[in-house]
């Protein structure tokens, strides 16, 4: 494993976020969900997420998740992903979401 330093950890700028919509997505190569995630200040930020496997559609309505958000866009089939939501891969290669403990405020940042 490459080792970084606490500046290069700096750059990556991870937020709490809250799913508001949440959509099929047929369209993907492996199933996966349209997300529209609410990160307050820094506005409403869709994101696609291969979760559909451990999380129904109508689970994720309102969850707070955690979400890098300074990646650049990237398309997916016919869907701009701006956020890459985070989760826990299992030795299965599912994954299960990464959220706060607690209520926090939409938008603040981990470190």
């Amino acid at each position: 494993m490459t080792q970084i330093s606490f500046h290069d950890f700096e750059k990556v700028e991870i937020h709490v976020g809250k799913i508001i919509q949440v959509e099929e997505f047929p369209k993907a190569k492996k199933p996966a969900y349209k997300l529209w995630i609410d990160f307050g200040n820094l506005g409403i930020k869709k994101s696609s997420a291969q979760i559909t496997k451990l999380y129904d559609s109508r689970e994720l309505i309102n969850r707070l998740i955690l979400a890098v958000t300074n990646f650049p866009p990237r398309q997916i089939a016919d869907f701009i992903s701006e956020v890459l939501v985070l989760g826990v891969v299992l030795d299965d290669g599912e994954v299960v979401l990464i959220q706060p403990d607690r209520d926090v405020a939409l938008g603040k940042r981990v470190l």
